[in-house]
């Protein structure tokens, strides 16, 4: 495999395409305003702004997906995972499946700091991302119950927390590329360090800056290299030094999209992330999926296999490493669980839905 690309094959894993499989129906895009949203911080938005994709018919099982920190739903939509898993016969083919993506509170086109609030906006955790979700599929889209709820990185730590927060909402829960626990280690003392950079980049002056902060950019780049990408898949793309640059030199060449303001409020929303306290709570059938080789969630840490022994219904699948995989963005492949998801959807049952439960 050329460099090249290898680079556009780990591009769309990395969650930066937006290209779709032609055999499953085009998403419809829309916005739908929460009135009153009070945030965990008491502080409540008169209209909040939440931006989704829906794919196939409203009467289909509805099923839940959650993107990643920094992303937004679009980049659900690569060949590697909506191409793998949307399409017919697929395990969740949206002739059967009523898919569910929205944009979380404060990425893609749902409400952020840089619509105008800039740093007066309220500073939002996880938590108040799930309500912002349920409240646009309970009361926004008028769902009942889930069939299904699956998210990748922060999307897999929204549905852990999905779990004990609405606990008879949905019927399955599949985490993938995440821990129920708090932030902690390399991995926290890694994203502190990139956010770090950024409020000390002279340019950010407090959020009031004129032009983009340089530094936000690079200090995303280094924290992607040392966080996502994979051991081995890194040593296949750069071999050599003059590799190692050349990857390098495309990254840095990259239009930086991401308002400063926005960058910091969205990787800041995980620091009070804690979701072991109440996993005894959770009623769905959870499938945790992880791979070996993620920088991020390292599985021999057994923070996992203590996690997944206080489930009511729950398994862990881990994703062998090979020249295939490519650590934390792993789970952006569907192929490597395609299986087990369709295994566990036939065998989990479906629950009749109930009153909706209160938001927060």
């Amino acid at each position: 495999m050329t460099l090249l690309r290898a680079i556009a094959v780990l591009a769309l894993v990395l969650l930066s395409g937006t290209a779709r499989a032609g055999d499953y129906p085009a998403p419809r895009e829309a916005d739908w305003m929460a009135r009153d949203f009070k945030f965990h911080t008491g502080e409540i938005m008169p209209e909040l702004k939440l931006h989704y994709l829906t794919i196939g018919d409203p009467a289909g099982l509805p099923v839940l997906v959650l993107h990643g920190n920094g992303g937004a739903a679009a980049n659900m939509l690569t060949p590697a995972f909506a191409g793998e898993l949307f399409g017919p016969g697929q395990a969740l083919d949206a002739s059967k499946y009523y898919i569910v993506i929205p944009d979380a509170l404060g990425h893609g086109k749902s409400a952020k700091p840089s619509d105008g609030l800039t740093t007066k906006f309220p500073r939002y955790n996880y938590a108040d991302m799930v309500d912002a979700q349920y409240r646009l599929l309970s009361e926004g889209l008028g769902i009942r119950h889930l069939r299904l709820i699956i998210g990748n990185s922060m999307g897999g730590m929204n549905a852990w927390l999905w779990g004990q927060k609405y606990p008879s909402y949905m019927d399955a829960l599949v985490p993938m590329a995440s821990q129920p626990t708090a932030l902690a280690s390399r991995s926290w003392m890694l994203q502190r360090m990139m956010l770090e950079v950024v409020r000390n980049d002279p340019d950010y002056n407090n959020g009031n800056y004129v032009t983009q902060p340089r530094l936000t950019k690079i200090a995303s780049i280094f924290f992607g290299i040392a966080t996502a990408g994979g051991t081995l898949n890194y040593q296949s793309l750069t071999p050599t030094r003059e590799k190692a640059d050349e990857l390098i030199d495309m990254r840095l060449a990259s239009t930086a999209a991401t308002d400063a303001n926005d960058f910091l409020w969205q990787w800041s929303s995980a620091a009070d992330y804690d979701a072991s306290g109440d996993l005894e709570q959770i009623q769905a059938t959870v499938l945790a999926i992880n791979s070996i080789d993620d920088e991020v969630n390292p599985p021999e840490t057994g923070l996992m296999t203590r996690a997944m022994k206080r489930l009511k219904n729950g398994r862990l699948f881990l994703i062998l490493t090979s020249d295939e995989t490519s650590g934390h963005l792993t789970t952006g492949q569907a192929k490597f669980y395609k299986q087990v998801l369709q295994r566990l959807l036939d065998a989990v049952p479906q629950k009749e839905a109930k009153k909706p439960e209160k938001a927060g």
